[in-house]
């Protein structure tokens, strides 16, 4: 894939890799069933796939969707009313973070196949690239504007990145083998993501203080991905069984539950705010997009 230098010229970036104290493996407590939850299916008009991605603390959502002819764009639904978001010059487009502020992340292809991350706040979309990545994917963002992804160097290696304050530093699990991907941070500054290792499985891990920590869902197949972090350091994500059934999770102080929305074949859980309401999508006749609130358990 094609650099666009003309881009990458636009910003001025510091790159750095980040001070790694240790690693460690996350104890935690057998599974529960989930808590009470109210859902909300979301699907975008006419789309015939949607995604619910991540959720402020106004109760904005953004996510993507599929049109008739197959091609993804990215949404705002805000005070129930959607809107379409494209960055100039995209022939697909995923938007996949919103923070308190309003400010939106994500990233989309350009006409020459080179996906490039974008930021749009207050109308005006900014574009941004790791240095000399061939492709560069915003992941989440919190409300001081630090964001985190995933890039492709040269040589196709797939690494995490941390961007704050104009300054790029690169974030590879000790371990991996066949990279690393970060999804998500919150105010303090603690990452979550996964890692594949020498078989082909995906693991979860948090970055806090600069000590990585494995996360895997007690009995997972192959996967286990953290997508959404709190600030109280609540994480939701998505695991899959032996059967290849995919279930959302929640895990709280070192405890995991499960979460699938009611009657589904599968349930991804992506991003939480803090009144712990995640969204994410389910799988039943098509794929679509859900909203989740703690209370009183509601079938939608």
């Amino acid at each position: 894939m094609k650099l666009i230098h003309g881009l990458l010229a636009a910003f001025c970036f510091v790159v750095a890799s980040i001070p790694i104290a240790s690693v460690a493996k996350l104890p935690t407590r057998a599974p529960t069933v989930s808590q009470s939850f109210s859902f909300a299916a979301i699907d975008f008009p006419a789309a015939t796939r949607t995604r619910a991605r991540s959720v402020n603390d106004l109760g904005d959502i953004v996510g993507f969707y599929s049109d008739a002819s197959k091609v993804r764009h990215g949404y705002l639904l805000s005070q129930g009313t959607f809107t379409t978001l494209d960055p100039p010059g995209a022939i697909e487009t995923r938007a996949v973070a919103i923070n308190n502020t309003g400010v939106i992340g994500g990233n989309f292809l350009d006409s020459g196949g080179v996906r490039h991350s974008f930021l749009l706040e207050r109308g005006v979309f900014t574009i941004f690239d790791f240095p000399r990545a061939t492709a560069t994917a915003l992941q989440g963002i919190n409300n001081r504007g630090q964001v985190v992804g995933t890039y492709n160097d040269s040589s196709g290696n797939q690494h995490a990145f941390l961007r704050s304050a104009g300054r790029f530093t690169t974030v590879d699990f000790p371990s991996a083998i066949t990279g690393t991907v970060a999804e998500g941070i919150n105010e303090q500054g603690q990452v979550v993501g996964l890692y594949g290792d020498a078989a082909g499985n995906a693991h979860g891990f948090l970055l806090s203080a600069g000590q990585f920590t494995t996360i895997d869902f007690p009995g997972a197949f192959s996967v286990t991905q953290p997508v959404g972090i709190r600030a109280n350091g609540q994480i939701v994500g998505f695991y899959d069984d032996s059967n290849g059934t995919v279930h959302g999770f929640v895990l709280s102080a070192g405890t995991f539950s499960t979460l699938d929305f009611p009657n589904s074949f599968g349930t991804e859980a992506f991003g939480v705010n803090e009144a712990g309401q995640i969204v994410g999508l389910y799988l039943s006749s098509g794929e679509h997009g859900f909203l989740a609130t703690p209370g009183p358990s509601q079938m939608p």
